[in-house]
Order: C-alpha cells, then sequence, then structure tokens
C-alpha cells in the first residue's frame, strides 16, 4: 500500500553544558505516558510555537531563524529552570524558579517576560548543531534544529510534573556507557551528540556538521542500541502499519532479522546499509525469519543470494514456506546465537536467545539479548495497531503463554517490535497486552449466552464497540481465537450456528 509520511513540524533541542574543566551534559527521560518516545532519554527542548515569532533575538536578523532560536531558549527555561539570556545574572535561583512558575500557569508570554525583566536573547550564546528530521515511518515527525549552550553561572537545573520524567547531569562517557549497557534508549541526533563530546568537547560542533545532512535525512544508520541497527522497510503489512522493521544484530560479525520487503527500492535501502557494514570489515553470518507472514519473509531470497548467506527459522516456520524459501538452518528454543564485538565493538558482545512464541504463527520465534536485555518480539507486540490472532495459525492459548513467557524474562529493558516504535517500558506494555486480551474474552463470554447458540458477526459487534466496522472482519478472526480457547478450557461448545456458553464463572 502507499504511505503518505506525516509532515514534519519544527522543533528544537537544546545541548546543554556545564563545567568545562570536567563537562557534563543535561539529558531528560521522556515520560513513560508519552505515547511518542516514551521512556526514552533526550535533550530538553519542544516545538516552535507561534509567540516565538515576537521574541527579539540580537545577532540574528532572520526571522525564522531568530524565532526557533526563541524556541529552544524557552523550551529549555520551562523544562529545565535554565534561562539562557543576557542580565539574567541579575537574577536569584529564586526569581527564577518564580518566573517559570509564571510562564508555566500562561499568566505571561515569554516574549513579556523577558521584556518586564530586561531580558535579551542573544544567538551568539548559542551553538548552532546540524538538523534533524524524524524517519518518514514514524508516527509523529520533527524538524528539530539542534543548539549547544553553557549553563550561565549560579543557575540550576530542576523537573517539573509533565512531560518529562527525570533529568539528568552526567559526563559524556557515563551517558555512552548507560546506552551501551542497555539503560537507555536514545535516538540517533543524540547518540551522534554524544558520541561526538566523548570524544572531545573541543570542535565537537564541527565535526557533528562533518555528517553531511543527506546522510542524517536518509536514516540509513539508526543504532537504536549498541550493535543494534534498525532499517525499517515498506512492506505489504496490516494498516497502521506500512513498514516492518529489519534488524541487524551484532558486531564485526552481524545477524540479519526479518528482512521483510518484496520491493526492489527497498531491498536496495537495505543493501546499501549492508554494503557499508561489510566494507567496515564485518562479516554476515546469516539471515533469520521469525515468522512466515509475507511482510517479514519479502527479501529473504534476495539477501540469500546476493550475500551467499544462509537461512535460519523455527522447524514449524521452514516447513510452512518451504515451497518458496530454502531454510539452511533450524532454530530450537532456548538456543543461544553469539555475535562477538572484537575490533569494531571491544569488550561487547551479543547473546540472542531464541524463544519460541506461538500464538501469532506457530514457528513464532523471539529473541532476548541477554546482555542488555532487549527483546525482539517479531509480531508478538507491536509498536502501533494490534496483533491479529488467525486461527488455524494463530491460536490465543500459545499467544498468552507466550506474553507470560515474556515476563519471566530476567531483565526487560526494551521491546523491538517488527512494527512502530522501540518500547522503552517493557514489562507495562506486556503487561498491558495481557490484560486487554483477558478484558476481551470476558466481553465475549458476557456476549455468549447458554440458551442459544450465537455466531461470531453479533459477537464481534457487541464486544468490539470501540473499533470501526470496517475492521469487523479481522476482529471475527481475534473472536474466534478467544472462542477456540474456551472451547479447549470447556466453557464454550460449538454448533453449526455459533457458540454457546457453557459456564458462567
Amino acid at each position: 500500500m502507499s504511505h503518505t509520511p506525516v509532515t514534519p513540524k519544527d522543533a528544537a533541542a537544546m545541548v546543554l553544558l556545564r563545567n568545562p574543566a570536567d563537562p557534563q551534559v543535561y539529558w531528560v527521560k521522556r515520560s513513560l505516558a508519552l505515547k511518542f518516545m516514551g521512556g526514552w532519554h533526550a535533550f530538553p527542548g519542544g516545538q516552535r510555537d507561534a509567540g516565538d515569532y515576537n521574541v527579539p533575538v540580537l545577532s540574528c536578523a532572520d526571522p525564522e531563524a531568530a524565532s526557533i532560536r526563541a524556541c529552544v531558549v524557552r523550551e529549555v527555561f520551562e523544562e529545565t529552570g535554565a534561562l539562557i539570556a543576557r542580565g539574567v545574572e541579575r537574577l536569584s535561583p529564586e526569581q527564577l524558579a518564580a518566573l517559570r512558575e509564571e510562564l508555566a500557569a500562561g499568566q505571561i508570554s515569554f516574549a513579556a517576560l523577558l521584556e518586564r525583566e530586561g531580558l535579551t536573547l542573544d544567538a551568539s550564546l548559542l551553538t548552532e548543531l546540524p538538523r534533524y528530521v524524524t524517519p518518514p515511518t514514524m508516527p509523529r515527525r520533527y524538524n528539530t534544529f539542534f543548539f549547544a549552550a553553557w549553563l550561565p553561572a549560579g543557575q540550576e537545573t530542576g523537573m517539573t510534573s509533565g512531560e518529562l520524567h527525570s533529568g539528568e547531569w552526567l559526563r559524556p562517557r557515563e551517558a555512552l556507557n548507560k546506552w551501551q549497557s542497555g539503560e537507555t534508549l536514545i535516538a540517533t541526533p543524540i547518540l551522534d551528540v554524544i558520541k561526538a563530546l566523548n570524544e572531545n568537547i573541543e570542535g565537537f560542533a564541527e565535526r557533528l556538521h562533518l555528517i553531511p545532512q543527506h546522510e542524517r535525512d536518509a536514516h540509513q544508520r539508526v543504532e537504536l542500541r549498541s550493535g543494534f541497527l534498525l532499517c525499517s522497510l515498506r512492506t505489504p503489512t496490516l494498516p497502521p502499519a506500512t513498514h516492518t522493521n529489519c534488524f541487524i544484530v551484532g558486531g564485526d560479525e552481524f545477524v540479519v532479522i526479518d528482512p521483510g520487503s518484496p520491493y526492489a527500492e527497498e531491498q536496495q535501502k537495505l543493501d546499501d546499509l549492508l554494503d557499508v557494514l561489510l566494507a567496515e570489515g564485518r562479516s554476515f553470518r546469516e539471515v533469520i525469519i521469525t515468522h512466515l507472514h509475507p511482510d517479514h519473509i519479502g527479501g529473504v531470497n534476495h539477501l540469500a543470494e546476493r550475500y551467499g548467506v544462509p537461512v535460519a527459522a523455527h522447524r514449524l516456520t521452514a516447513e510452512a514456506i518451504a515451497d518458496t524459501i530454502r531454510v539452511d538452518r533450524l532454530i530450537s528454543d532456548n538456543e543461544v546465537i553469539e555475535l562477538k564485538g572484537r575490533e569494531l565493538y571491544p569488550g561487547e558482545s551479543w547473546r540472542l536467545r531464541a524463544l519460541w512464541s506461538p500464538g501469532h504463527a506457530r514457528g513464532h520465534l523471539s529473541f532476548y539479548e541477554e546482555n542488555s536485555g532487549s527483546l525482539i518480539t517479531g509480531d508478538c507486540v507491536v509498536g502501533m495497531g494490534t496483533v491479529v490472532i488467525a486461527p488455524p495459525e494463530g491460536n490465543m492459548t500459545e499467544y498468552l503463554t507466550s506474553l507470560h513467557r515474556y515476563l519471566e524474562l530476567p531483565r526487560l529493558t526494551a521491546l523491538f517490535p517488527a512494527h512502530g516504535p522501540v518500547l522503552a517500558d517493557a514489562r507495562a506494555k506486556i503487561e498491558e497486552y495481557i490484560h486487554h486480551r483477558c478484558e476481551r474474552e470476558a466481553r465475549i463470554i458476557a456476549a455468549l449466552s447458554a440458551d442459544a447458540p450465537r455466531p461470531i458477526p453479533e459477537i464481534v459487534k457487541a464486544v468490539y464497540t470501540d473499533v470501526p466496522e470496517a475492521l469487523h472482519k479481522l476482529a471475527e478472526l481475534s473472536v474466534l481465537a478467544h472462542l477456540e480457547k474456551l472451547e479447549a478450557e470447556g466453557k464454550a461448545k460449538r454448533g453449526n450456528e455459533g457458540f454457546t456458553l457453557l459456564m458462567t464463572t
């Protein structure tokens, strides 16, 4: 299906620094309640407002450039309490806190606040960094202008409740260690800045500007976690998803999981990325399939033939796709695929434990990276839309068992789904899925009768009141999966005219 990317909104973010002798950078953790990148770490910032055009900015004659600088200073003040302006040294921390509260309460505009307090924004206090645009596959997109500035002397930072969970000052090396260990999720621009700061704070802005704009916009190299590269490819999948996430995991030796696109132009995107990795001296071990659905296997034969690599999958998947794809190696439950970092990732390694997780598909595999607590979920948990359990391939009892097995894993730091963004609040999301299915099942039981059979379309209309009628055919599959589970448990009986309730408790 065609995909029209969301138009990016203008935004700005600040790399706030302090202590030049031992530099530290300030980052914030987004609230887990946020639907977009909840739980991820980022730099303070936000969207440009119409009022930002009313703020005078010294050393900046262009209105667009001035307004985006006003935007970043305002957002940083609102989110952290730090105010980067001429004349701010006259204000005590207590006075700044009171001004921040006044602004947050909507009692005064930012432009009026600056004028009343005799403060002036000055573009020379900000160092311009490269601009980044959110990938076109994301449900929300931002054209984000990045800046850097030093925290003014005597000022403090502090968080308020709202979209941000917490804030933290740390050395660039400490931030990088948190990312490498799986303690945090950060987007590509944040990673680029942290790496540049860690290399040397002197000249870090110039080094960032050396990254060509077309490379930043192409999003060819999205490293969500150390050794976890994402290449999201357009596939013939179910809406609202339009792409399938292909993951490349490893260091000097890597595997490719779910190259799902059958489209030549999408396959070329993946080829281009793999060619870069191979040019760095890496080796391509194998292609791995999570399950049999077309939006997960569409590019498998292309990669196997182009790079001469074997294909691995669960036995049930291999048997189901044998007519179209040759699977060279079978992956068994609890098998560990170990990948070494060696020269490119010294001291790092990846242990991908295969988890047989049927329910969405009989041969479905998930992959748990033991060192970082990252879980590649395939289609068991997704970042957008819902998981369809469609009998006979789908089985609700097995699906719920697979979800509960996820919760038994010793450490879960993030879910890497086949569709949509990476999910930071891993356990809560899995528990949400289980609760949702149990709630649906309770409503299905309530819609059944012990006196007369009820056909599935009627049950769907009674239960799926929150779902558009155009999606009721898909809902019928999930209802059938629930009913088959109830039938197996002796709670419902199937007849020619529908299902009958056998127990009410």
